[in-house]
């Protein structure tokens, strides 16, 4: 079941790349993908409209409810920049063959995102086998999804002994809450929601020491960076710029701008983004991430997906999936 609609997906994104994307050169304006509910100091400059200014074009915002949809926008050439697009959904189309490039990172967000079982079933780390044989939901192809993998494994739970439902988070929460499913697994507010009706398997700590690393991308169609490096650069410096910002002065005003963007209310955003961590471009560059650590952690979220039977292979590296050209450019801005 997951590999058919998972492989299905992919399909149906490949088979869409024959369409050329509308680059900005030939549009004056380009399309960037993002999420609600995911509250990000970028949404100050999206608000403010740093971004048009910046680039010398007009950008267009469009919200999405999962990576996956990000892919299949990009490979039809309706969307230029996926920001923030989790990193397994990345690795999922990279794999299949759509030819995307990760040029930064967006987001780390290990609280924020996770499985949850429903109260009523009182399972817990001790007795997280009896997980087998329940109804799961799952957003497929994922971070949530790569997370909910690493964490079966982990508890020695057969991903054959569930039933597993592809749905995006905030579905999934409106689910596990009616008890249409005994579990789910989702980030941002869906995440959020699940909590209220379930209790948490491994918090963000518990998930990084077993080596579940949690984190988004900016992504692009490589045809995008080829063509328009300059432009990508300075989306990603204005975005660099925003982050700092933040950081400086993670104040109630910006707070209200950033809520505001997101559809939350303050606390809400409140909450989610204090589970948020926004590497700098050097943090970025270093061995930590792009550097050294990225290329390698690919390879290992696809062979998850290989042996869980989601995707037919993995790429035998991950290396020309990175492009830092961009963000070296943003750095000397």
């Amino acid at each position: 079941m997951i590999k058919k609609t998972t492989m299905g997906f992919i399909a149906g994104a490949i088979a869409a790349m024959g369409a050329n994307a509308a680059m900005a050169d030939g549009h004056g304006e380009i399309t960037v993908a993002y999420f609600l509910e995911w509250p990000m100091p970028m949404m100050m400059a999206k608000a403010a409209g740093t971004y048009d200014e910046a680039l010398g074009t007009k950008v267009n915002w469009v919200s999405f409810e999962t990576g996956t949809a990000m892919s299949a926008a990009m490979a039809s050439g309706d969307v230029q920049i996926a920001l923030s697009q989790g990193l397994p959904p990345f690795v999922v189309a990279a794999s299949g063959g759509q030819d995307l490039q990760l040029v930064d990172v967006a987001v780390s967000y290990a609280e924020n995102q996770g499985c949850a079982v429903h109260s009523d079933l009182e399972i817990d780390l001790a007795s997280a086998s009896e997980l087998a044989g329940k109804k799961v939901a799952v957003p497929l192809g994922t971070a949530a999804h790569y997370s909910f993998i690493r964490q079966m494994d982990h508890f020695g739970v057969p991903l054959d002994s569930l039933q597993i439902v592809d749905m995006p988070p905030p579905e999934g929460a409106n689910a596990l809450g009616q008890k249409a499913v005994d579990f789910a697994c989702g980030y941002g507010g869906g995440w959020a929601k699940m909590q209220e009706f379930g209790d948490v398997l491994l918090d963000g700590k518990a998930k990084q020491e077993i080596g579940i690393l949690v984190f988004d991308v900016t992504s692009v169609p490589a045809a995008f960076a080829a063509e328009n490096g300059d432009m990508l650069a300075k989306f990603l410096k204005v975005t660099a710029d925003a982050n700092a910002e933040w950081a400086a002065d993670p104040s109630d005003e910006k707070l209200a701008v950033i809520a505001e963007q997101a559809g939350m209310d303050l606390e809400a955003a409140r909450s989610a983004i204090s589970t948020m961590s926004f590497p700098t471009i050097e943090e970025q560059l270093s061995e930590a991430w792009l550097g050294g650590t990225a290329a390698p952690f690919m390879k290992g979220v696809a062979d998850v997906f290989v042996n869980a039977g989601s995707i037919d292979s993995a790429l035998d590296s991950y290396e020309g999936a990175l492009n830092t050209a961009p963000l070296e450019a943003a750095k000397g801005m």
